[in-house]
């Protein structure tokens, strides 16, 4: 049995402002060709379809687009819903899109409804297990107030549905945070208050977990893996070599897995430097960066003049742009500190103009500043 384990697509985010729809686009049409030159048996996908619960329309008629290739290609789809989806809205015309192969499962109660596939060795039993925040759910599941219960909840109901079926080899998809998984800036933390974490072991028992919420592509237990995203959505993710999952299942039950690297739409790189010195290297060993997303760390004393603006000319796709001069800069709680104690606020105004640009005001600096606090008590006095 040969499955192609796919997650977090997040149909409509962007990068910094960056649409990536139609980045997006390209790789569901990639993934459909994939589908069909490995001749898969279905393609689960691990939830966060969407990057918003009321996605935009684009979104929607792309999910269409490439639902609708993949039906055409004779293969089956298995879906759950993720944290960002809306499990309502994802899941409509369910039973109409079964028909055509398309199986979405968002309720608990499809938790014991798999896709059933056989091979020359019998039947795999394919179970879909949407996001289960425990508030919402715990009460049908008979679980107590945490991810681990929810979800061992879930497998057991699995297990039992499962060999009342007589299916040995079963395979369930989740989205969930993993104990010990190693997380990205761009996942929203569905932890909450200490109950967001489940251990690898609740999925014990199963041939294969198939997991998303994670994007960094991560195995965090025997026959559990992590796909990650296709695309990178946070400059953490640079050193991400993106993929797919291609998961073998031998006829006792036995995991073989191959990650099938996704088409990279533009390289994520990180620089850091003065502005100057930055723009000279533009031409030489940093050339490569103009076809990058790029972000940029300027370690200037100074704030450079019309930064953005600059590093566009040699850079054109700089997305990100953050100052962290060199030399100590006082911590958060310091300025807090000296935010309190200060009275003058001339001395507040220059805490403040420091606090931009890493500099204390200059004397003129600081006699316009004073011109601007005293002009302000005027009208106050006046009001």
């Amino acid at each position: 049995m040969r499955l192609i384990h796919t997650s977090d697509w997040h149909l409509g985010r962007t990068l910094h402002g960056e649409p990536l729809l139609e980045h997006q686009r390209a790789f569901l049409a990639w993934l459909a060709a994939l589908a069909e030159e490995r001749q898969v048996d279905a393609v689960l996908v691990a939830g966060d379809v969407y990057d918003r619960a009321i996605p935009s329309t684009d979104a929607v008629e792309l999910l269409d687009e490439a639902l609708v290739a993949l039906s055409r290609a004779g293969v089956p789809v298995i879906m759950t819903s993720g944290n960002h989806d809306s499990a309502i809205r994802l899941g409509f015309g369910g039973a109409l899109q079964a028909a055509a192969g398309i199986h979405i499962r968002t309720r608990v109660a499809d938790l014991d409804t798999p896709l059933v596939l056989r091979d020359e060795a019998g039947e795999v039993a394919i179970y879909g297990i949407p996001y289960l925040l425990p508030d919402a759910v715990m009460d049908e599941l008979a679980a107590q107030r945490s991810h681990a219960s929810v979800l061992r909840a879930a497998v057991e109901r699995i297990d039992r549905d499962a060999a009342a079926r007589g299916i040995a080899r079963t395979v369930a998809i989740a989205h969930a945070f993993v104990t010990g998984a190693a997380a990205s800036e761009s996942e929203r933390d569905i932890r909450v208050g200490g109950i967001g974490d489940a251990p690898a072991a609740v999925f014990a028992g199963l041939s294969y977990a198939a997991l998303g919420h994670l994007h960094g592509q991560q195995q965090v237990g025997p026959a559990v893996r992590y796909s990650g995203s296709p695309l990178a959505f946070s400059f953490s993710e640079r050193n991400h070599t993106k993929s797919v999952t291609l998961v073998e299942i031998d006829a006792h039950g036995g995991i073989t897995t191959e990650l099938v690297p996704t088409p990279v739409p533009r390289p994520l790189r990180e620089v850091r430097g003065r502005m100057e010195e930055l723009l000279a290297r533009a031409g030489t060993d940093l050339a490569d960066v103009a076809e990058a997303w790029v972000k940029v760390v300027l370690t200037d004393r100074g704030r450079p003049h019309a930064p953005m603006e600059r590093l566009r000319e040699v850079w054109p796709h700089t997305v990100v742009l953050d100052f962290q001069p060199e030399g100590q800069r006082a911590d958060t709680d310091t300025d807090l500190v000296r935010l309190r104690d200060a009275s003058d606020p001339v001395e507040i105004c220059a805490a403040f103009v420091e606090w931009v640009d890493s500099t204390r005001p200059t004397p003129p600096q600081r006699d316009a500043l004073q011109v601007a606090v005293e002009a302000v008590a005027r009208m106050e006095l006046s009001a």
